[in-house]
């Protein structure tokens, strides 16, 4: 369906957004399928359809066999590394910029919502523009390793001790770092409007927080192309693509009076 064929919801979103205290959005693989980046779970092009996460993300598998990470994430970091961001990222940079947006909180590693131009993003799941050493510690920015490995395959390594460097991505079996989920939950627990682009909000413990932004008595928006857990509780739910529906909220007349 077209951005108007949701006319109605889109302008109940939009007031929405304007007359909230504390908007908080949380994004997932869904708002980066349109700037060319796969997501993980749809039927036929998900990662996760076409790779056990257990046997090339987690981190038993890096610590075992590090290279056979990197030759799974190679082609992801590809895509990554070339992205821009879409219409839906733009978008939501601009209602941060008006001050509706108080935070996202994203589960991607991309870094788009940071190139569309938004400053508070909370990155649950990590990112990759820096990477750290298990033995030394020191944490190196991505962008001096990333040319040789997109290119020729070659493994990033930590220039004091030569070991094999981790990307700053939380892999299965790791716990997410506890103050970026500190600032999550606390957004949640203080959003008064909860707008959900892009995740199947099957992925936990992200998946629960628009549960919890609920109990704290907050209105839960989902646009997302398949339904989720959560919808049945959401007051507005459009199944349409992100990158089509953002733009048109953001432009919505309410929006202009803020600029």
């Amino acid at each position: 369906m077209t951005p108007a064929s949701y006319a109605a919801e889109i302008q109940k979103i939009s007031q929405r957004l304007v007359s909230s205290r504390h908007a908080v959005v949380l994004t997932g693989a869904g708002i980066s399928t349109p700037s060319g980046i796969p997501d993980f779970r749809s039927q036929r092009t998900g990662l996760w359809i076409q790779n056990d996460p257990m046997q090339v993300a987690s981190l038993t598998a890096f610590n075992r066999r590090p290279e056979a990470f990197f030759n799974w994430l190679r082609p992801l970091a590809v895509k990554i590394w070339q992205a821009q961001p879409n219409p839906a990222h733009i978008a939501l940079a601009e209602l941060e910029k008006t001050g509706v947006v108080k935070a996202i909180i994203t589960q991607n590693i991309d870094g788009l919502h940071q190139k569309a131009g938004s400053q508070q993003v909370i990155e649950v799941h990590g990112s990759l523009r820096t990477l750290s050493c298990g033995t030394c510690h020191k944490v190196y920015p991505s962008g001096q390793f990333m040319e040789p490995f997109i290119d020729h395959g070659l493994v990033p390594r930590c220039t004091f001790c030569q070991k094999i460097l981790k990307p700053d991505i939380v892999l299965y079996e790791e716990v997410l770092p506890a103050e970026v989920w500190s600032r999550a939950y606390t957004n949640s627990e203080r959003a008064d409007v909860m707008l959900v682009v892009g995740s199947s909000l099957e992925v936990m413990p992200v998946g629960r927080l628009p549960w919890q932004a609920l109990e704290s008595g907050a209105e839960v928006i989902i646009i997302n192309l398949s339904p989720t857990p959560i919808d049945q509780q959401a007051s507005v739910v459009i199944h349409g693509d992100a990158a089509l529906i953002l733009p048109q909220i953001a432009e919505n007349h309410c929006f202009r009076i803020l600029r």
